[in-house]
């Protein structure tokens, strides 16, 4: 069972950067995809970004791509989202996720049902 625990959220200014770092523990050899998600008050649980943990090959949501990085540290078993250029409307709680099995289609790769191990979320505030 893999367990994850996200840290670094906080409060910015619009224009600001963030580092969002999610530890992962257990059941290393099954994580296959890793993703953030953010849900905001009121709103659905959006995908932001996705990895394929083998080749480093990632997705991003079009509302992030440019600002947000998605990126792993093997040695470290951390997930990371590097965050610039932040605005108001990035305002939520994010959320990353694991995915224990080998495929999934690439249209669903931010598709918050297709994730089955998630952390507790870490509260990033974006002031204008």
């Amino acid at each position: 069972q893999v367990q994850l625990v996200e840290s670094g959220g906080g409060s910015v200014q619009a224009g600001g950067s963030l580092r969002l770092s999610c530890a992962a523990s257990g059941g290393i050899d099954s994580r296959f995809f890793m993703a953030w998600f953010r849900q905001a008050p009121g709103k659905g649980r959006e995908g932001v970004a996705a990895i394929t943990t083998s080749t480093d090959t990632t997705y991003y949501a079009d509302s992030v791509k440019g600002r947000f990085t998605i990126f792993q540290d093997n040695a470290k078993n951390t997930l990371y989202l590097q965050m610039h250029s932040l605005k108001p409307d990035d305002t939520a709680m994010y959320y990353c996720a694991a995915r224990s099995t080998r495929t999934v289609k690439t249209t669903q790769i931010l598709s918050p049902d297709q994730y089955t191990n998630w952390g507790q979320g870490t509260q990033v505030t974006v002031s204008s």
